[in-house]
């Protein structure tokens, strides 16, 4: 996983309510495409019309904001049912982050396994944060900045957000869960010794 510190870049306002996974990336998509292709599927029944071509109402296909880093949703992005490939097609078509007031609960904990940052602010700074991306579309850009916890909106408001200090720190070191367990290698090969000695008639021989 990359690390995250500070990003940088176009919003794109994608303000619907309650997205869910399916929306982000079809099931049949899952089935029969690797994580690496699905980028250009993401999002695909509100991102192409019935002939294959780009729906031009659909944000991340507007010149302003096709390929922007930043993703700005509304209540319950991430819904529905439990499909890591929802974060790995976001990743696909270049967002590493997600600005909204609520998450479906797996995908949220999906996006830091994958380096994607959920920050989850009030509806109204949402608002507010597409507001200002609309009125200077092109031109504003927001800031994330997760050492300071703080977004920066395109007029320069700094919004502070809470994160788990552990999820935080994984993001801040570029790790997953089984790279912080990995962390503890050390620590948990001295319980082993330990227990093996003290509580020998439960561990296997090997």
């Amino acid at each position: 996983m990359d690390k995250f510190t500070r990003l940088e870049g176009v919003a794109a306002p994608l303000m619907r309510q309650n997205v869910d996974t399916d929306v982000v990336i079809r099931i049949e998509r899952l089935v029969s495409l690797p994580k690496e292709e699905l980028g250009p599927y993401c999002f695909e029944s509100i991102r192409y019309q019935p002939d294959g071509s780009e729906n031009p109402a659909f944000i991340f296909n507007q010149a302003p904001y096709r390929g922007a880093p930043i993703l700005l949703a509304a209540d319950n992005f991430g819904c529905g049912s439990s499909r890591e490939g929802a974060v790995w097609a976001l990743m696909g078509m270049g967002v590493k982050a997600v600005i909204a007031p609520s998450y479906g609960d797996i995908f949220f904990n999906n996006c830091f396994q994958n380096g994607v940052l959920p920050v989850a602010l009030p509806s109204a700074e949402v608002e507010r944060l597409a507001e200002e991306t609309r009125a200077a579309p092109g031109n504003a850009r927001v800031t994330i900045d997760l050492e300071r916890q703080v977004v920066v909106s395109p007029r320069g408001r700094e919004i502070p957000f809470d994160i788990d200090p552990k999820r935080r720190k994984a993001m801040l070191d570029g790790v997953d869960d089984i790279g912080m367990t990995l962390a503890l290698t050390d620590k948990i090969a001295a319980w082993q010794t330990r227990d093996k000695a003290e509580r020998p008639w439960v561990w296997s021989p090997s």
